[in-house]
């Protein structure tokens, strides 16, 4: 068992949203599911929380009804191996009424935002060149989904 599991606080819709991201991610699957019972905040058999597994890191999911908002001050970055996999979770992930922002910042539809990072953006942002990693940074603030491509031509002043 992990030391951390992030709870995130749904409205009304913790297993629709848990079963969304497990699908989305390889390696991942629910958990246990559990109800409120009579008395309890929630109308008893209304789904409490959902743990559940993305990637092999832990989540529990929670309705707890409308008291709270996800803001953009909490993400989860994603690291990408390429740019066929920035593509995929991208598009997965700003399905069914997500947003685009920007910078590789995104936010699905229950309103989590994430970012979807090419693992070569350090190396990229890092290199021996500060003015083509100033190049670089200019371009990706100008996007919205990265594209390793155009962030190296941007490095190599292209």
């Amino acid at each position: 068992m992990q030391k951390i599991t992030p709870c995130l606080w749904f409205d009304s819709q913790a297993e629709e949203a848990a079963r969304f991201y497990t699908s989305v991610f390889e390696n991942s699957s629910i958990g246990g599911i559990s109800q409120y019972g009579e008395g309890m905040p929630m109308p008893a058999g209304t789904v409490m929380t959902v743990a559940f597994t993305l990637n092999g890191q832990d989540f529990t999911a929670l309705n707890g009804g409308p008291e709270f908002a996800f803001t953009e001050a909490i993400s989860f970055q994603v690291d990408c191996a390429d740019q066929d996999e920035v593509d995929e979770y991208w598009e997965a992930l700003t399905a069914d009424g997500g947003r685009e922002s920007q910078c590789g910042w995104l936010q699905d539809k229950f309103g989590l935002s994430w970012q979807i990072v090419p693992s070569v953006l350090p190396e990229i942002f890092g290199g021996p060149d500060p003015a083509g990693a100033q190049r670089a940074v200019a371009a990706m603030m100008q996007m919205r989904k990265l594209d390793i491509g155009a962030l190296r031509k941007a490095y190599a002043g292209e």
